[in-house]
């Protein structure tokens, strides 16, 4: 294992955190000064989708009780525990409900309910894998909680792996002292995705599609009291009026940050970073962002898509062209992706495809020498069956992998109760920051969400049962942009959100060559 000192050198060497010219401050607004990523603060500096002049806010779509921007399963959790504690729940998504980086997770959910862990452990390998810049009291609610959750998920239906004993089977992910990932084979999102879709379309609460939230409103308070939506079909602009707000838009990875691949979905283009920063809600830890030490790096239609911490949870290792195994393989996630980068860009050990990808090998038949013939197809049926359909047998070859941009390890900063600090604007995993600190520990994502949803949508809930909603306004989008406009920053060609990738450029393609 590496020495702190090591592991800081590593760090600054290699990390693209850490590379000049990649981020710069945000000029405008109640984050003036933050540094941020150059590719999220071009979005700041753009202008809204909104023309407040345009939105007549007297004239409302519907009103409810709890809205709830965003289908994943922070928003599903949000959405069923609301609803439970009897607000009139409305749950909007930009795209399909479920489209969302919850569903593409494979490694699993993190809990301490084995007989030598402890919610103490957790804390610990928590905090120390955020670098210990993580909010205490956040961690505490994470690990406080996540017992509770994953026992209110095998309660709904979640199908997670077991033991022949019937206990719950648990891995190890990098940076855990036990074994506490709990899976459901290597397609645990979409597992548990199935499961809440299916219990918040039986529990009667509305969903609404196609429709993405491109501006926040406030009252003549400044609190928080719906937002203005775009139907995607018909392009109309149309408004919801609510009592409170739960944001759980997810994370910016299809920004493609400093020109790295991502694992995640189409939709996550930090929409609730951009309508969150003009409502006044203030954001932590926007400079970090995880790159995941394992995307598939070859055959190219592939490029970026995760290969699960799991494997090397199971025994898989790391080794460069030469066949040298070059770092533990259960160490964090940011020094791993460190790293590989050292591997490939300093040491010039890296494997190089025909088109010019670098990457280095995955021993993925270990697993099978180590654990048994057949383990792979019992733990990691869909990853076998992903390269398989392009003639690679991973029982048998190693795969080729290079970092691959995954999470922000920061958002809009919270308190135990999801709240930001706009009043009744709450918000809830990956958009949110505070709990990873500057780096995230594999399994603490499905945790994050699931977590601060319950967490935000019962307080969010609680509070609408007190609010009296004021007159609506968009005077701080109007304002925000006077600002931009006034320094000189205002940037008219950029239209923020973006709600979508746009893949017409070469800079947008999203591809590392070291």
């Amino acid at each position: 294992m590496l020495s702190l000192k090591e592991r800081q050198e590593l760090l600054q060497r290699f990390h693209p955190d850490y590379r000049e010219g990649g981020r710069r401050e945000i000029r405008v607004g109640v984050n003036r000064g933050e540094r941020v990523p150059n590719e999220l603060a071009d979005l700041f500096e753009g202008i809204s989708l909104v023309r407040p002049g345009e939105i007549d806010l007297d004239h409302v779509r519907q009103e409810v009780d709890v809205l709830v921007i965003g289908g994943g399963g922070g928003g599903a959790a949000a959405a069923l525990f609301a609803a439970e504690s009897g607000a009139k729940t409305l749950v909007t998504t930009k795209l399909r409900f479920g489209d969302s980086n919850t569903i593409m997770a494979e490694g699993g959910i993190q809990a301490a309910v084995g007989k030598f862990d402890s919610p103490a452990l957790h804390y610990l390998d928590t905090l120390g894998g955020g670098g210990f810049q993580n909010l205490p009291h956040l961690v505490h609610a994470l690990v406080s909680d996540a017992p509770v959750i994953l026992d209110w998920l095998v309660r709904l239906g979640v199908m997670f792996d077991r033991k022949e004993n019937g206990d719950l089977l648990a891995s190890f992910a990098g940076g855990q002292c036990r074994r506490r990932v709990h899976s459901a084979a290597d397609y645990t999102g979409m597992e548990i995705m199935r499961v809440l879709r299916d219990e918040v379309y039986g529990q009667g609460i509305e969903v609404l599609e196609f429709s993405p939230a491109v501006d926040l409103v406030l009252d003549e308070k400044r609190r928080c009291a719906g937002a203005v939506f775009v139907d995607l079909d018909t392009g109309e602009r149309f408004v919801i009026r609510a009592k409170t707000v739960i944001l759980a838009t997810g994370g910016i990875g299809r920004l493609h940050i400093q020109g790295f691949p991502t694992t995640n979905h189409y939709g996550a283009t930090a929409d609730g970073l951009v309508i969150a920063n003009r409502a006044g809600a203030r954001m932590i830890f926007m400079d970090s962002i995880q790159f995941h030490p394992t995307g598939t790096a070859y055959p190219e239609q592939l490029m970026g898509l995760l290969v699960s911490e799991a494997f090397r949870g199971w025994s898989a290792q790391l080794v460069n062209g030469e066949g040298e195994r070059f770092i533990h393989e259960l160490e964090t996630r940011d020094i791993t992706s460190s790293a590989t980068i050292r591997e490939v860009v300093d040491r010039k050990k890296g494997v190089i495809t025909p088109t010019g990808m670098h990457g280095v090998w995955l021993d993925t038949p270990l697993v099978e020498i180590k654990k048994g013939k057949g383990t792979i197809h019992r733990i990691f049926p869909h990853l076998f069956h992903r390269f398989h359909t392009y003639g690679i047998d991973i029982t048998k070859e190693p795969v080729l992998v290079y970092p691959t941009q995954h999470y922000q390890n920061g958002g809009l900063l919270i308190d135990a109760s999801g709240e930001t600090t706009v009043q009744n604007l709450f918000a809830a995993g990956e958009v949110s920051g505070g709990v990873h600190g500057r780096n995230r520990l594999g399994g603490n994502s499905l945790l994050d969400i699931f977590v601060f949803g319950r967490r935000a949508g019962m307080e969010a809930a609680s509070r609408a049962k007190e609010i009296v909603i004021g007159k609506l306004s968009l005077d701080h989008v109007i304002e925000y942009e006077e600002e931009l406009e006034r320094l000189g920053v205002l940037k008219r060609e950029i239209k923020a959100p973006l709600l979508l990738p746009d893949y017409r450029y070469e800079k947008a393609l999203g591809r590392v060559h070291q």
